[in-house]
């Protein structure tokens, strides 16, 4: 029988930090990467990833048997967390709270990720503010067979009119297929605003780019890259700066400067290459608290859109249905709508 493997422990910042099962494989196919290893990549990039994620209620995304295997959501601290490791009490669209992990420097990153948290889920709220978020995030999510040129294209139309309005994009690629834009805001406005705020600026990029860009939510009517504005709403989350996907090749979730936007391809940052890329450059969001914004530009064409009758859009089906918004129903299927043909089963061979 093989002899099982001792816990590693690390001394971080002054704290010790478990390591269980290090040798275990997180990534066994191309990138062949141990727990270990995916700790030691994010202690080398600590400083751009704990500004990501510090001082705000963290949603656990655990795989626990490495990317190839099924992920969960625990939005509730462990019980078995260390005493300095801080926790803040969250209230959702359901009715319920729940206690969530704050993680504040090195050693909370590396705990998390023994946890099998691959990728970083922060809410855009910081511990002190819980109902008035500080950043709006602007996801870009490509249809199937879209282009990663046509991503970039709409990431470029994106910063055109954030700079309109007198606000600031912070782009990085998703780690997946699309891109993020991060924006730092004036923590002045609740969940349902920013969400408005995204929504207008989804529709304005439509218009702006409309063979490229959508804000349509029911997937049976769009095209192009999706705008998704709900994961401004309430409770949702999206992977931060430097997270690693749970891609066959590690790729990393990584931030950008606007000028490399135009050549940039996702595949080039992964585990393997980030941490070289972090010491030689730094943390290309290093800026990004220093100068919040305001959202009134983007309100303001939210208010002409409703003048001109463009009501609110459908939101996540777990929110309970939201005054002003549509039938939350996908179009094929509403009261009178033309029904698809039944494809015939095809004779047997």
């Amino acid at each position: 029988m093989a002899k099982e493997e001792g816990p590693e422990i690390l001394t971080i910042g002054g704290r010790q930090v478990r390591i269980t099962h290090p040798g275990k494989p997180y990534f066994s196919r191309e990138a062949r990467l141990s727990k270990l290893d995916l700790v030691r990549y994010y202690l080398s990039v600590t400083e751009g990833a704990v500004a990501g994620i510090r001082d705000r209620p963290i949603v656990l995304k655990r795989f626990v048997n490495g990317a190839e295997g099924e992920a969960f959501y625990q939005k509730r601290a462990p019980e078995g967390r260390p005493a300095w490791l801080r926790t803040v009490t969250l209230s959702f669209p359901s009715g319920r709270t729940a206690e969530e992990v704050v993680v504040d420097d090195a050693a909370g990153l590396a705990w998390i990720v023994n946890l099998g948290c691959i990728e970083l889920h922060p809410h855009p709220v910081r511990s002190a503010a819980l109902e008035r978020p500080d950043e709006l995030r602007v996801d870009l999510d490509p249809g199937p067979g879209v282009a990663w040129d046509d991503v970039r294209r709409v990431a470029l139309e994106v910063k055109a009119l954030l700079d309109e309005v007198g606000l600031r994009g912070w782009p990085k690629t998703s780690g997946s297929r699309g891109m993020h834009v991060n924006v730092r805001i004036e923590p002045r406005w609740g969940f349902d605003e920013v969400r408005r705020a995204a929504l207008a600026l989804s529709r304005e990029i439509e218009r702006r780019a409309p063979s490229l860009a959508t804000s349509k939510w029911w997937k049976e009517e769009r095209h192009g890259v999706f705008l998704d504005y709900n994961q401004n709403a309430k409770d949702r989350t999206t992977c931060s700066a430097y997270s690693v996907r749970p891609l066959p090749d590690a790729r990393v979730s990584a931030p950008l400067s606007w000028d490399e936007v135009p050549d940039c391809d996702p595949a080039d940052f992964t585990v393997a290459t980030v941490p070289a890329r972090f010491a030689a450059i730094g943390d290309r969001h290093a800026g990004i608290d220093a100068s919040p914004g305001s959202l009134d530009g983007l309100l303001e064409i939210a208010a002409r859109d409703e003048a001109e009758g463009l009501g609110d859009a459908p939101w996540p089906p777990h929110f309970r249905k939201m005054e002003g918004e549509g039938r939350r129903v996908a179009p094929s299927r509403r009261k009178g709508a033309a029904k698809r043909p039944r494809s015939k089963k095809p004779a047997d061979d």
